[in-house]
């Protein structure tokens, strides 16, 4: 049996947007939900999904290649709300304003690092802050969460990260970082 490991492509989150994500997802008080680890908060721009190791090495390469074609960009946060549905929803999000940028990264990182082509997808810019429990029903009129003053994110590099699976959370730990731009 091959050795794999579990990998996708992030933007690692500055530790002021953490603690504001922290903060404000304390409106998510019911028993059916449950917060992500601080340490687990991160924009994803791709997941791979299991993959040979040895297959490394070559995702590094395509990850440095497709930063250093695309500038940094800065995300606006729009609002945490239950998504990506809201009337069956599956998680709270920190949902961040549309922006191209984003689009394009993910859309590159998608068809470059597919193993099939691509479908059409709506590219949207956001981080998992709480998921609700598999037992549990999900709970009904959350609240939406919009800040009182800008919130901004600045996206300077993505990075490769593993996904060790557990209970009751994942670990996730970041395997090398990409500057966008090429920095």
């Amino acid at each position: 049996m091959q050795d794999t490991v579990r990998l996708f492509v992030a933007a690692p989150l500055p530790e002021a947007l953490k603690v504001y994500l922290d903060e404000a997802r304390q409106e998510y008080t019911d028993d059916a939900v449950r917060h992500i680890p601080v340490q687990n908060l991160h924009l994803t721009l791709y997941f791979i999904g299991n993959v040979p190791v040895q297959e490394q090495g070559s995702i590094r390469e395509t990850l440095r290649q497709v930063a250093q074609k695309h500038q940094p960009f800065t995300l606006e946060l729009e609002q945490l709300e239950p998504g990506p549905k809201a009337r069956l929803p599956r998680l709270v999000w920190a949902r961040f304003r549309p922006n191209a940028a984003f689009t394009h990264l993910s859309q590159e990182l998608t068809q470059v690092l597919s193993p099939t082509p691509p479908r059409q997808e709506k590219f949207i810019p956001h981080v998992t802050v709480c998921r609700f429990r598999k037992e549990g029903t999900v709970p009904r009129h959350l609240s939406i969460v919009a800040p009182v003053t800008e919130v901004l994110y600045p996206v300077n590099t993505l990075a490769l990260w593993k996904s060790t699976l557990g209970s009751p959370h994942p670990v996730y730990s970041v395997l090398e970082e990409f500057p966008l731009g090429g920095e």
